[in-house]
């Protein structure tokens, strides 16, 4: 029976006939003889393979890997020598080998996350998704066994790390309890920098005022200072005047001496006799008795008349009776 097969230009077409290879390509398109003709189709076009599964962190504790890898067949001549692609007339495939291809991957790819995990705990593990990536995705691109299959991986995503629930909820609850104490810190540095901020302006307004005083004492000071000034230079005037009118009562006094000295000198009767032109007759009459009175013991006897004492008295008398 004679049928005609046209492939898609992702999938590469292999004929063999009576076990030989008549011709290969991609896209192809040609008549065959189906009793004698052996049809490979292999699919080059990228694929996405969802994976989820269980491992365990290195501090024992359960988590669940979900993610997606995108991979494509590079060489397939070498992925048909490996597996059976081979496809029945109407483009069935005959075996199964085509699914598997997609749970080798899987495996490979789970056994590289789960050396990867064993070395974290749990929250390094629910933490470097980014990181868990790029090693399964490098150990992917360099295992033997991928190599030997002609896969090419393109790229893998992880899409959730997650643990156990009581794991999650007891994450959940540690999480927010220190979501609640960096809360209370929060407030508790908010409040002391308050505090801190209300004693700065407490100090700014002391320091205010003891600059107040302080120039308000500086005043005083300088007023007190300016009064002891002039008091000193009062002082030190009143000194100056008070030796100036020393000096000047020395100078007078000396005057005077100087003046009296020759007078002094001389007798008292004689200076009497200089004054008596200016002495009243009555200050006369005085000075007589006087001398009478120093030379009574040279008088023996001496009579004065009514009359003269009269005269004497006359002056002392009211009215001049």
């Amino acid at each position: 029976m004679i049928r005609y097969l046209k492939a898609a230009p992702t999938t590469w077409v292999m004929q063999f006939k009576s076990g030989k290879l008549k011709r290969e390509g991609a896209g192809l398109s040609f008549f065959f003889w189906e009793p004698s003709t052996t049809l490979v189709q292999v699919p080059m076009s990228s694929l996405d393979v969802p994976f989820a599964f269980t491992e365990v962190t290195a501090d024992f504790q359960q988590v669940t890997v979900q993610g997606q890898l995108t991979f494509r067949v590079a060489d397939p001549k070498k992925l048909a020598g490996l597996m059976d692609y081979s496809v029945t007339a109407a483009g069935a495939y005959r075996s199964e080998d085509p699914q598997k291809l997609t749970e080798r991957l899987v495996y490979a790819a789970q056994i590289l996350t789960r050396t990867s995990l064993q070395q974290w705990a749990l929250r390094e593990g629910l933490t470097r998704s980014e990181q868990l990536e790029k090693s399964v995705l490098s150990g992917l691109r360099s295992t033997e066994a991928v190599q030997m299959l002609g896969v090419e991986v393109m790229s893998v995503a992880v899409l959730s790390v997650r643990p156990t629930p009581e794991m999650a909820r007891a994450l959940e609850a540690e999480a927010r309890e220190g979501l609640q104490r960096q809360s209370d810190e929060a407030i508790y540095e908010r409040r002391n920098a308050a505090v801190e901020q209300e004693r700065r302006v407490k100090q700014s307004e002391l320091e205010t005022e003891i600059m107040v005083e302080t120039k308000r004492r500086n005043i005083r000071e300088t007023k007190m200072a300016a009064d002891i000034a002039m008091e000193k230079e009062r002082e030190t005037l009143l000194v100056q005047k008070s030796a100036n009118e020393r000096t000047l009562a020395d100078a007078q006094a000396y005057t005077l001496e100087k003046t009296l000295a020759p007078i002094r000198q001389l007798d008292w009767k004689t200076l009497q006799a200089l004054s008596s032109a200016r002495m009243d007759p009555a200050s006369l009459i005085a000075v007589a008795f006087r001398e009478l009175a120093e030379n009574a013991h040279k008088i023996g006897e001496l009579n004065m008349s009514p009359d003269l004492l009269r005269s004497l008295m006359q002056p002392a008398l009211p009215n001049g009776k």
